[in-house]
Formats: C-alpha cells, sequence, structure tokens
C-alpha cells in the first residue's frame, strides 16, 4: 500500500549552525538510504520555503484569485514528503517514527486514494 509522510515543523526551530544544519542532512540522507534499501522509497522531496509559495484560489463564478504565501496562518509549516509503498499501516508508522523530521516536528501518515481510469 503506498502512504505519504507529510513533515511538518517550526521553521524557527531549525537548526542555524553550519555543523547542525549539516547534521540534520546527514539523518535525512541517511533515512533515504534505509527506505530505499528496503524497497520502500518511491519519492521524496524537501519543500522551499513559504515565502517561495502561491496559493490559487477559484470563486464561484470560476473567478481566480492568485496570493503570495500559505493561506493558513500558523507556526508550522510542510517541509516535504516522502512517498513509500509499505505493507500496512503499522509499517508506515514506524517508519514515520524514523524520519529525522519526527524529532522536532511530526509526520502525518496518509494512505494514498488510488483510482482506477475509466
Amino acid at each position: 500500500m503506498k502512504y505519504v509522510f507529510l513533515i511538518y515543523g517550526d521553521p524557527t526551530d531549525d537548526p542555524t549552525a553550519p555543523e547542525a544544519v549539516q547534521a540534520e542532512i546527514d539523518a535525512y540522507w541517511a533515512y533515504d538510504k534505509l527506505l530505499a534499501d528496503a524497497g520502500a522509497l518511491l519519492d521524496s522531496h524537501a519543500l522551499q520555503g513559504t515565502e517561495t509559495a502561491t496559493t490559487v484560489r477559484l470563486g464561484g463564478g470560476g473567478e481566480r484569485t492568485v496570493t503570495d504565501g500559505p493561506f493558513a496562518e500558523t507556526r508550522e509549516i510542510l517541509a516535504g514528503y516522502y512517498l513509500v509503498d509499505l505493507p500496512d499501516l503499522d509499517a508506515a508508522i514506524g517508519w514515520a517514527a524514523r524520519c529525522p523530521g519526527a524529532l522536532r516536528g511530526k509526520i502525518e501518515v496518509r494512505p494514498i486514494q488510488e483510482f482506477e481510469a475509466p
């Protein structure tokens, strides 16, 4: 079954010292390798900061509104994701708990909704 791990964290809690930044990057590389070696990793990416985001909405009449930044005002931001293929939710929870993002933030585990093409 496919799951997405959505990595949320508070950007004000991000490390700033170069050694700490490198240690966090190295932790993610190691986690990537573990998932890949287990045959579970389908895709993963870190996201650029919310200052680069653009939000698009359509009104009831089809009018488009485009604004800079994310819509929600929150300290927690979506920082990245992993798309994985694992046997079940228990396995997904176990892998999510190993994600470096769980140390200072949280990992939302969601099953992928799959549709059959008509």
